[in-house]
């Protein structure tokens, strides 16, 4: 039992809970989740001019249909590169090639613009396992992210994509958790979100 004082125990707890769950999630649910997300974020990030987003892992929602899709939007795309070392998240630009980065994870080939770079984008995409209903995300645990929306402009779009049940009552917050507004799930669609605390 974890102490309910203690959020960074609790998001532990639950963040190892939820990734088991998706990982037992079979691949044919998947696929239909990255369709409706796919869709649901193209009507919803109409008309931004740069968009950051990520690269879905195997696991996530969007995975075989994220990034590709956003294309269709006509904007420029940018995706995270995880440095060599430290946390805190450079970005490149989404030409359509991919190569394999830090992790494993998929990362744009090019140039690389820089943590700040981030203050460009009208919307963000950001990963999660989980999102409340006041916009409070669970990440993976790394920070990075966390780190990355420093540099995110106030009156950006903040949107995080989740499976159906990872639409949560609460999740643990810690004072430097920004919450997200807007969520999109397979079967919800795009959900604005009341912002926590602003």
């Amino acid at each position: 039992m974890t102490d309910p004082a203690d959020p960074t125990a609790a998001k532990r707890v639950l963040r190892e809970r939820l990734l088991a769950r998706r990982l037992a999630r079979p691949a044919g649910e998947r696929a239909a989740a990255a369709d409706a997300v796919a869709a649901a974020l193209l009507t919803g990030l109409a008309g931004v001019g740069t968009l950051a987003a990520f690269v879905p892992d195997p696991e996530e929602p969007g995975h075989g249909r994220l990034p590709d899709a956003y294309a269709e939007l006509g904007a420029r795309v940018l995706l995270p590169v995880i440095p060599p070392t430290g946390r805190v998240l450079d970005w490149g630009e989404h030409t359509g090639e991919l190569e394999t980065g830090r992790y494993g994870l998929s990362q744009p080939v090019g140039p690389r613009l820089g943590a700040t770079a981030l203050s460009s984008a009208d919307a963000v995409v950001v990963p999660a396992l989980a999102v409340d209903r006041d916009g409070i995300r669970l990440g993976r645990g790394g920070g990075y992210y966390d780190r990355a929306l420093a540099y995110a402009r106030p009156d950006a779009v903040l949107v995080t994509v989740v499976f159906d049940d990872e639409r949560l009552d609460a999740v643990p917050r810690e004072v430097h958790d920004r919450p997200v507004t807007a969520v999109v799930t397979p079967t919800g669609g795009w959900e604005p979100l009341a912002r926590a605390g602003g």
